[in-house]
């Protein structure tokens, strides 16, 4: 399938362009992070509670990501973007206005549908715009999309929320998401039927329960679905609590925020690091192992009591997690699109992997939330995440007998 030559006849930026949409959608969950103090004042949220909000935008993911994708690969893969930039715009705009736990819980499970509705089709979408030969980097960078927009939002939002609240912090985005379909109108071609790729039917010539059928009996979907929940949950919960580590630890303001965006932005490292080794024909597998071993050590360094007396290299620890960590998703992306069963699986394949990584991401902050509230400590954290390393590398092996098997039936006559 990455053999298919490019489809829509768009300008050299306008797969960029739809990698910074991802972007924009990333800032919408990455905004929680740095106002999860601020909001505990003013709404009053117990540690649970904060990590629930942390994960529910995920709640849409892990319920709607198969059917989501369903319905981006038979209404329109940019049609879908657009839609899902307005929902976000419109979520955050109303989240801002929240005046109880309860309001914010709605406006971020209907992020979390924004979110979808932006990210399942760009893998897709890009792949009808790019030719083979730059497919698998340009994944890469698509799947730096979510720490590139948790750096960010780290980074900025220690300095903007006590000077400006975090009121005016959820507008902004709105704002920000409002421009971005716009953008993305003017600049990514608009699909038509002769979109499909030479060769392969239409999605919408497939009715929804045939290309639910093919997705879901096909092994390849459901491997990178759990290997992407192993990894989401395990990063989110160690990203998204760290500026709640540091604020318990002392740290505020400008330090705060710049250790952890760079916690998070140095993921981006890793999954750019991943398009340029599969390039050069290095095993997904063997990428995935190694991304999921980095990830145990690094938080073995980070939580555990051996390095207690030692803030460096605890941090150390963090940024091995992250950095290594990054070759998963962005091998995951590109796996995505070869073991899809078909050209008009795409969008569905990826929607189930989504709701593997929803999954990973809904229950990983709570379930290290609650370590942390029985042990009064951090310290256990990395029992949590190193289970979740283990049974990734699990899954590689069963990616890598996919792949070749896989490869084996294209090879045959």
């Amino acid at each position: 399938m990455s053999n298919v030559a490019p489809t829509l006849k768009a300008s050299p930026w306008a797969a960029y362009v739809v990698i910074l949409a991802g972007v924009v959608a990333a800032l919408q969950v990455g905004k929680l992070p740095p106002a999860l103090p601020a909001l505990g004042e003013a709404l009053g949220l117990t540690l649970m509670q904060a990590g629930f909000l942390l994960s529910l935008v995920q709640l849409a993911g892990m319920a709607l990501g198969l059917f989501v994708g369903l319905a981006a690969d038979g209404w329109g893969l940019r049609r879908s973007m657009l839609m899902g930039l307005l929902v976000l715009a419109l979520a955050s705009a109303l989240g801002g206005l929240s005046q109880s736990p309860q309001a914010m819980l709605v406006w971020r499970a209907l992020e979390g549908v924004g979110f979808l509705w932006v990210t399942l089709p760009a893998p897709a979408l890009i792949r009808r715009m790019v030719a083979p030969g730059h497919l698998r980097s340009v994944l890469g960078y698509w799947g730096a999309y979510m720490p590139l927009g948790t750096a960010l939002t780290l980074l900025a939002g220690p300095l903007w929320i006590p000077a400006w609240g975090w009121r005016s912090w959820w507008e902004l985005f709105a704002c920000l998401s409002m421009g971005m379909a716009l953008l993305l109108w003017r600049v990514v071609p608009h699909e038509t039927p002769s979109s499909s790729a030479p060769g392969a039917d239409s999605a919408a010539a497939a009715p929804w329960p045939q290309r639910l059928h093919e997705t879901l009996t096909a092994p390849g979907p459901w491997w990178v679905a759990l290997a992407f929940a192993m990894y989401s949950g395990q990063w989110l919960a160690v990203v998204g609590f760290l500026p709640s580590i540091y604020t318990q630890a002392g740290l505020s303001g400008a330090l705060l925020g710049a250790l952890t965006a760079l916690a998070a932005a140095v993921n981006m490292l890793g999954n750019m690091a991943s398009g340029k080794c599969l390039q050069k024909g290095i095993s997904a597998a063997l990428l995935l192992a190694v991304g999921y071993a980095a990830m145990a050590i690094g938080s073995f360094a980070a939580f555990g009591p051996w390095t207690e007396s030692s803030a460096e290299w605890r941090y150390a620890g963090v940024l091995l997690f992250s950095c290594v960590g990054g070759l998963v998703p962005g091998t995951l992306f590109s796996l995505a699109v070869r073991l899809a069963p078909h050209e008009r699986n795409v969008s569905t394949t990826v929607g189930w992997m989504q709701q593997g990584s929803a999954a990973g991401q809904f229950s990983g902050p709570p379930v290290v939330a609650w370590l942390a509230s029985q042990t009064g400590n951090w310290h256990w954290t990395w029992m949590a995440t190193g289970s979740c390393s283990l049974m990734g590398i699990v899954l590689s092996v069963l990616i890598a007998r996919t792949l070749k098997r896989t490869s084996g039936q294209n090879s045959m006559p």
